[in-house]
């Protein structure tokens, strides 16, 4: 086994994901998650200026009005230009000239990447991941976020590394997050749509990240970019990244888990 496939092993082995989430999960309700967004974590003067450099690239021909149209617009524009890869996990601008470069990028690199084109365009934003309780170790998880819509006055789901939406079917709405999980857990039937004609969705994919019954989501709180910056910055590649997020952990400046639909000790059932 060589050194890259050792560090990969190491990175993904399961008593590593189980002990993340013992550490970093609360339970939780609805109505407690309602004020948790990224922006209220990370400032605009804060994001590196290489993603105000290509925010500018990104709408060079116009920004619209409405938030729905301003992510649909970064999630195209990322789409078009990120191919993606291996997980990266690197300080973010780094990992945006990465991901641009053609070297790598997965969906939690997505989703921290446009976590901060959102903050740059004034669009609040917050982060998901979906998990299986009990543990199953042929699923890896997935990430995506969920911004908040002025004009429908709620959360809107959007997955960025499949540039799709989801809808309570014949219906116009985009739905949330907790939304599409009542409505699945209560047998009505959703669908998903693309808003990108030049992106290939796998079908599989999808319903293996959304559908199946014993998938519970958590909205990740407390991401601050410019910490996390700093903590990778400085500690690789002389340490592995999953003592960096320990370090952060021990000194009180982590992200956490909000299980506001599921009791999270079911993962470990």
């Amino acid at each position: 086994m060589n050194f890259k496939k050792l560090r990969w092993t190491v990175k993904r082995h399961p008593f590593l994901y189980i002990a993340r989430f013992k550490l970093l999960s609360k339970n939780s309700t609805v109505d407690d998650i309602d004020g948790f967004t990224y922006n209220s974590v990370n400032k605009k003067k804060d994001i590196p200026a290489y993603f105000h450099k290509i925010n500018e690239l990104i709408f060079k021909d116009g920004k619209p009005e409405d938030e729905i149209e301003i992510v649909k617009q970064i999630t195209k524009w990322m789409s078009d230009n990120i191919k993606g890869g291996r997980g990266l996990s690197e300080p973010s601008e780094k990992a945006l000239r990465m991901m641009i470069s053609g070297q790598g990028g997965v969906c939690s690199d997505m989703v921290q990447v446009f976590n901060n084109f959102c903050v740059i365009n004034d669009v609040e934003v917050r982060e998901w991941g979906v998990t299986r309780a009990p543990f199953n170790t042929t699923f890896g998880g997935h990430s995506f976020n969920e911004v908040f819509s002025e004009k429908l006055n709620k959360w809107v789901l959007i997955d960025v590394s499949a540039s799709i939406m989801f809808y309570l079917k014949h219906n116009e709405e985009p739905l949330s997050v907790v939304e599409l999980y009542q409505l699945l857990r209560s047998g009505k039937e959703v669908e998903f749509r693309s808003f990108n004609e030049d992106h290939i969705i796998s079908k599989p994919n999808v319903e293996n990240n959304y559908f199946y019954p014993d998938i519970v989501p958590f909205l990740v709180c407390n991401y601050s970019n410019k910490t996390y910056d700093f903590f990778l910055k400085y500690s690789r590649p002389y340490i592995p990244v999953f003592i960096s997020h320990f370090l952060a952990f021990v000194l009180r400046r982590s992200y956490y888990y909000k299980f506001p639909l599921d009791n999270y000790k079911g993962i470990f059932a």
